[in-house]
This record gives structure tokens, C-alpha cells and sequence, in this order.
């Protein structure tokens, strides 16, 4: 049988002992070199309200760890908030954190030779790093969620933060007051926690429940409840039962595993960013997984979940019919998530979720069973000559899942709002926005651009094309990952204003309405842009990042994703 502490004996008990007189000095004794060493990964950004309690939830996390006869040392990792960095220079840095989340982790915990980890997710790149860092190292270990922020109060009405972008947008066409605007943005987010709703966050502790790598409930129990405090602390014995019983992450990360993350995905009607997300783990974890797989559990899944922004509810709504295990017992039940998956308990989903409650009726956000909220899922994968490797829609304002129209060709999400406050975009029009994909640059969300094109004027009426990636809070008609991207040569860069886009969702296809021969004849003429990062952590990362549908994972380790 192998020990527990099967990595950092090498270090306790090796040939080197002098290294142990740090560990004295953190008033170790010798009795305790035999326990097992866990490396909790904190991702600590107090400026960040998703993050501003992830230290306190470590050390709960380490005295669970204690309990259970481990020792539990807390590290640092880089954080970066998707909100806060919105249309600036720092939108860049969000995917490039991911991957720097997962390089941290994997270099702390091979370095101290620790024999397990755990992760704490809290905004949207952490989670992710964390379980890459996982799947690569294969070592035992968890993801455990920071909980969702709870909703604020506007004149007796929940809000979050998708409301504020909403109230911008409309208060800068005139639709409403920017009083009105500003006193949402004031009370929408009233203490710790990641988005509530199913934007990226969310999205992606829905996912890694669903596939088994984060614990039953972890997902939905919300920041400030009391029962985070205990998830925090059930972490060691949860990590001491995956050491006995030998359980590694790749174990967990099997293909159905993955198909299971992609229906909860689907059903919750999630975010974007998750395919990436998926795509990198699958990579990471060595599980043959990709788009074109995607692409048919899509178009076959229906939309179970009411939450915003295709709805109204959030994670703490969930929380009160039961939490996420009984979403996932509703979807087993359904057919959509297979039961057998193993998980980080040491037992099958099906068997974490047999007590739980089943949904309860009319609860405004699981739909029965027998009259799913939509038959296909907002989210689908398309290929065609815009994007020959791909691109992921999400269109939750469209009846038809078909759309065509002229091109609106812009570089930075600030143009397209500019053109919508100056009426410029018209209703059926489809806004190509490029230029701003991993390796031009770092892939930044654009919800603001998004944002902009949901006033009333326009909200279903007209589409955005990018290479670059949207924030979970978006909604409307949205492409997004277009591979290749434009500054590599992609087709997106040859779009003219004017030119004829289509697409057609549950068909699979995406089409630039020109022909093979113009196109060859502006590939003539196009001139690839120089591209020159100011930022160390920006250049680094396009000198080796993989387009999106690799999942944006490097192609220094992974060569065949070039």
C-alpha cells in the first residue's frame, strides 16, 4: 500500500535532512513529517469581492486538514476580477491569470513535494487554473467553490450585477434615467462572493460538480452562509479519504465525466468561457475531447435552468430548493448526467445525490422533466469558411435559430458602443468585432460591446461575431472564440463592412457570404498586423498560447495544438 504521504516523504525523510530545520521553525515536530502535506492554493485579490474572503476560507480549509490528521499549507496564487478590468488594459490579463493559476500551482506543489492540493475557486479563472493544475500534476486533490455573492435589493426587486451593465446600456441611449442607473449599481452587490448568476463563475462550479472534481453542494452553498464555513473544513477529510483510497484526478476526468460537464453546462444554459475552460482540462487531464464532441452534446441537450442572465434566478435561489445536488439528481433522473461518474467523495454522483430532495414543482427555476424551458441549448458550436476551426455561439433572444446580415466591422468594444449611443447599428446587422483573440490580445471579455447591443432597440435583433470572449453575464445573439483569430490570419480578418454573414445554429454552420475567390484575392492583400505586448505577462503568453479551440492552452507543452 503506498503511504499517505507518498510525495513529501522525499522530503521529510530524505537524504537531504538538513531541509527540515524550516519545518521546526514552523513548530513542527518529528512526529508530524509523517503526516501528509497538502498545498491550498488561494488565488488572494482583497481588492476583488470574490476573492476578498479567500484567505479566511483557506485557513478553514487548513484546520480541516489538521482534523484529519494532515497538514495543510496555504499559497498564493495571481487573481485578476474579470469586472473590474472591463474595457481596460487589465481585460487582457483575465485568460492569461488562468494559465498562470495553473503554471503557480503546478510549480508550488511539485516544488514542496506536497502529496495533495486543494483549490479554491472564487473568480472566474481560478477554478479552472486550479483544475488544470490538477489534471496535470495528477495528483490527489479538489476544487472547492468560494460561494456566490447573494443578490441586492432595488426597490424591493432582486439586482446583480447584470442589471447594472443593462441599466448602463439603457441609461446611455435614454431608455432610463442615469439616476436610476447609478442607484442600481450602488446596491447590486452588497458583500463577498463570485457573480450569482450563471455567468463564468457559476458556470464553471456547476461544471466541475457535474464531472466530480468539486464536492457535493460546494457550488451553490453562498459566501457569507454559514455552511461555506463547514464545506471549507469537510475539505481534509474529503482529501485524507482520496490519499486512502488512492483516487487521482484522473480517475475523475473521464470522457463521460466531460460529457457530463458539457449537458450541465447546456442545461444551466451557462457560460461561454467554460468551453475554453473544458477544452484546456480535457487537454490537461489527456482526454480526447474537442469542439466538433461538444457540437453534438449541444445541439441534443435542452435548457433546464431559469437562472439570469437567459432568466431571472440566481445560485442562491438554487441554493434554497436544495442546492446543486438537486439539480443533478433532476438531470440523472433526466438522462442528461450520468450517474456513475466517480467523484471526489470516493462515490458516484448518483450515489452523493440519492437522498436529496427531488425539485420541487413551479419553482421558477428547474424545469420538469417533461417540459424543458427550450429543446436545444442557447449554447452551439459552428464551423464554416468564417470559422473553418470553430466558433461557440450563445443566443438565448433568438426565437430562430437562424440569422443573416450585413457586417459592422470594429476592433475594440468601446467602437461598438460608441456606435449604438450614436445609432449607427441598425436592427439585423451583424457586428464583427476582431483583433482582440489570444494572441493579439490575451483574449479580454467584452461585455460592455455586449452589453451595448442589448437596448431594447436592438436586444434579438442583430448578432456579434468576435474572437475574443464575452462575459457569462452576457446575453443576445453571441459568437464568440472565432478560430483562427484575425490577427493570425484567421477569415474573420478578411470581413468587409457590408459583406453578408449567416449562420444557422442546429445546423452547424456559420458562412461568410463571399466567394472562395474573393476571399483568395484578399488574402493577397491583407497584411498581418505587428503585434508588440507592452506587458511581460501578455507577451509570454501569445508567444505560446493555442487558438481557442484548443482551449487557449500552450503550445510549448502541448505542441500538437500549433
Amino acid at each position: 500500500m503506498t503511504a499517505l504521504n507518498w510525495n513529501s516523504c522525499q522530503l521529510t525523510h530524505g537524504w537531504q535532512r538538513g531541509v527540515t530545520a524550516f519545518f521546526h521553525g514552523l513548530g513542527m515536530t518529528e512526529a508530524d513529517f509523517d503526516k501528509p502535506q497538502v498545498g491550498i492554493g488561494v488565488p488572494l485579490l482583497e481588492g476583488n469581492l470574490c476573492n476578498v474572503h479567500a484567505y479566511d476560507l483557506g485557513r478553514k480549509v487548513a484546520e480541516g486538514c489538521r482534523e484529519a490528521g494532515l497538514l495543510g499549507f496555504l499559497f498564493g496564487t495571481p487573481g485578476v476580477s474579470d469586472n473590474l478590468t472591463q474595457g481596460l488594459e487589465g481585460g487582457g490579463a483575465s485568460l492569461v491569470s488562468r494559465n498562470l493559476i495553473a503554471n503557480s500551482a503546478e510549480c508550488v506543489v511539485t516544488a514542496h513535494c506536497y502529496d495533495a492540493m486543494v483549490g479554491l475557486h472564487h473568480c472566474d479563472k481560478n477554478g479552472p487554473g486550479f483544475a488544470m493544475a490538477l489534471a496535470r500534476m495528477n495528483y490527489p486533490g479538489l476544487i472547492l467553490s468560494g460561494g456566490s455573492i447573494l443578490p441586492g435589493c432595488y426597490r424591493g426587486k432582486d439586482v446583480t450585477i447584470l442589471d447594472v451593465y443593462d441599466s448602463q446600456a439603457a441609461a446611455s441611449v435614454g431608455a432610463i434615467p442615469q439616476s436610476e442607473a447609478d442607484e442600481i449599481r450602488r446596491v447590486a452587490c452588497p458583500g463577498p462572493g463570485g457573480c450569482g448568476i450563471a455567468a463564468s463563475f457559476n458556470t464553471w462550479g456547476l461544471a466541475l460538480e457535474s464531472m466530480g472534481l468539486m464536492p457535493p453542494q460546494s457550488s451553490s452553498i453562498p459566501a457569507i452562509d454559514g455552511a461555506k464555513q463547514q464545506d471549507a473544513l469537510n475539505a481534509g477529510g474529503l482529501i485524507r479519504n482520496l490519499l486512502d483510497q488512492q483516487i487521482r484526478p484522473r480517475d475523475i476526468l473521464t470522457r463521460q465525466a466531460f460529457e457530463n460537464a458539457a449537458a450541465m453546462i447546456a442545461t444551466a444554459g451557462g457560460s461561454t468561457n467554460a468551453v475554453l475552460h473544458l477544452l484546456a482540462l480535457a487537454r490537461e487531464a489527456q482526454v480526447a475531447f474537442t469542439l466538433k464532441d461538444l457540437q453534438v452534446i449541444l445541439k441534443k441537450t435542452p435548457v433546464m435552468c431559469s437562472f439570469a442572465p437567459r432568466g431571472t434566478k440566481t445560485m442562491v435561489d438554487l441554493h434554497k430548493l436544495g442546492g446543486t445536488s438537486v439539480l443533478l439528481k433532476h438531470l440523472i433522473r433526466a438522462g442528461l448526467i450520468d450517474g456513475r461518474c466517480l467523484t471526489v467523495t470516493g462515490r458516484s454522483l448518483a450515489e452523493n445525490v440519492a437522498s436529496v430532495s427531488d425539485v420541487s414543482a413551479e419553482n421558477g427555476l428547474i424545469a420538469p422533466l417533461d417540459a424543458p424551458f427550450k429543446g436545444f441549448a442557447d449554447m452551439q458550436v459552428c464551423f464554416g469558411n468564417l470559422a473553418p476551426d470553430g466558433i461557440v455561439f450563445k443566443v438565448s433572444s433568438l426565437n430562430d435559430p437562424r440569422f443573416r446580415g450585413p457586417a459592422m466591422c470594429f476592433d475594440t468594444g468601446k467602437q461598438v458602443s460608441d456606435a449604438v449611443e450614436q445609432r449607427r447599428i441598425r436592427p439585423g446587422s451583424v457586428i464583427v468585432l476582431r483583433n482582440l483573440g489570444p494572441v493579439a490580445a490575451g483574449m479580454p471579455e467584452v461585455v460592455l460591446a455586449a452589453s451595448a447591443l442589448s437596448v431594447p432597440e436592438l436586444n434579438g435583433k442583430v448578432a456579434l461575431i468576435s474572437d475574443t470572449r464575452v462575459s457569462g453575464i452576457s446575453h443576445g445573439a453571441i459568437g464568440v472564440h472565432c478560430a483562427p483569430e484575425a490577427a493570425v490570419g484567421g477569415p474573420i480578418a478578411l470581413v468587409y463592412d457590408g459583406d453578408e454573414i449567416s449562420f444557422d445554429l442546429l445546423a452547424g454552420n456559420v458562412t461568410l457570404q463571399v466567394s472562395d475567390e474573393e476571399l483568395a484575392r484578399r488574402r493577397q492583400t491583407w497584411i498581418a498586423p505587428v503585434i508588440r505586448h507592452a506587458r511581460g505577462y501578455l507577451a509570454d503568453f501569445a508567444a505560446t498560447v493555442a487558438q481557442a479551440n484548443h482551449g487557449c492552452v500552450s503550445r510549448a507543452m502541448y505542441p500538437s495544438c500549433s
